[in-house]
């Protein structure tokens, strides 16, 4: 679990924050142990959409959409190439790993994010994360602008300057330029996908609390593409305190698109204290901030007092017996009618216009 959560960590720190920004992200599990799941699975992610499924039961690549033939011959050698070189490394790894740490029984997990940027069609940092069990981690970047090079927190720490070189070497003149050939070549087959551009749609919304007379006020945003947003709430025109906020995590729709909620609890002291409070929301597809303003005074919808709910009820029950009053007396003149009709044979009369 604590992996699962430093992996989507690193990929909120990815999020383009602009329209010319793209990134290539391959995310690797390496499972060792008694697992339902294939020792080696690899998903392949451009901006937010999956675009590579590939594991080690089957060792083939899925893709997204079907693969332009002129490439497909290339496509498939290169992923066949870096997979089983990722395989190999990081079995080769998790191996290292359970002997350093002195674990010979049960699971181990071993996960990596690799990936590249393209920033207004030019190459920007590529970058590499290693992450065991959620604890360690090593940290690999390249800079392709003054070709500057940093690894962090390797585990290997009886590694040579030799070896280190090596990795550079290799990760800088082949998996660099196949991560940026990929990520162009993709672009062009989902750019109606990734470069989307759609609109949030804004909904405002309060209840009162039970028990108490104090508020949650909710700044909801839904919809929109793509998914970085920036959603505050404020109060008397300063933010509020992370620590006060409820939710704030982007959410998938079903739809392709996203949504963030962000909620407030507001107790009776200050409702009285007359703050003002505000949802002010920045996204690529608006033209400027917006800002609303929620209206935290007068009735909540849905809650009403005591007195008009029994003025309602009141209201209900005299109603309903004033009609069950007419509705007797209406049967009872039908019957009395029906009786006359018994009495007295019917005349039947006819008649013929004249033409």
């Amino acid at each position: 679990m604590k992996t699962m959560l430093f992996l989507l960590y690193l990929l909120s720190c990815l999020t383009f924050t602009d329209a010319g920004f793209h990134s290539l992200l391959v995310l690797a599990t390496y499972v060792d142990g008694q697992t339902p799941f294939p020792e080696l699975s690899v998903v392949v992610m451009l901006d937010d959409v999956q675009i590579i499924y590939y594991d080690s039961d089957t060792w083939r690549v899925f893709h997204r959409s079907p693969s332009d033939s002129k490439y497909y011959d290339e496509d498939q050698s290169d992923a066949d190439a870096v997979f089983h070189d990722t395989y190999d490394e990081m079995k080769y790894r998790v191996l290292h790993l359970k002997n350093q740490l002195n674990h010979t029984d049960g699971i181990t997990v071993l996960q990596r994010i690799v990936g590249c940027e393209l920033f207004n069609d030019k190459p920007g940092i590529y970058h590499l994360w290693d992450a065991h069990d959620g604890k360690t981690i090593e940290k690999f970047t390249f800079n392709i602008y003054n070709h500057e090079f940093q690894l962090k927190n390797q585990w290997f720490r009886t590694w040579d300057q030799v070896m280190i070189q090596q990795k550079r070497i290799v990760h800088e003149n082949i998996y660099y330029p196949v991560c940026i050939k990929v990520l162009r070549r993709y672009l062009n087959v989902e750019k109606n996908s990734v470069m989307r551009k759609v609109k949030p749609r804004v909904r405002l919304m309060k209840k009162k609390l039970p028990d108490s007379q104090g508020l949650q006020i909710s700044c909801l945003a839904t919809g929109f593409y793509p998914r970085h947003i920036n959603l505050t709430l404020f109060r008397d025109a300063e933010p509020v305190d992370d620590d006060q906020i409820i939710g704030g995590e982007i959410l998938p729709n079903g739809d392709g698109m996203y949504q963030m909620r962000k909620s407030l609890i507001v107790s009776k002291e200050e409702l009285d204290e007359g703050h003002e409070y505000t949802c002010t929301m920045k996204h690529l597809n608006l033209d400027n901030k917006l800002d609303i303003v929620f209206d935290v005074s007068g009735t909540v919808p849905g809650c009403f007092s005591v007195s008009v709910v029994i003025s309602v009820l009141v209201f209900m029950c005299v109603s309903v017996f004033i009609i069950t009053k007419l509705i007797m007396r209406r049967k009872r003149q039908d019957t009395g009618r029906g009786s006359e009709k018994c009495d007295y044979s019917p005349t039947i009369s006819s008649s013929q216009d004249e033409i």
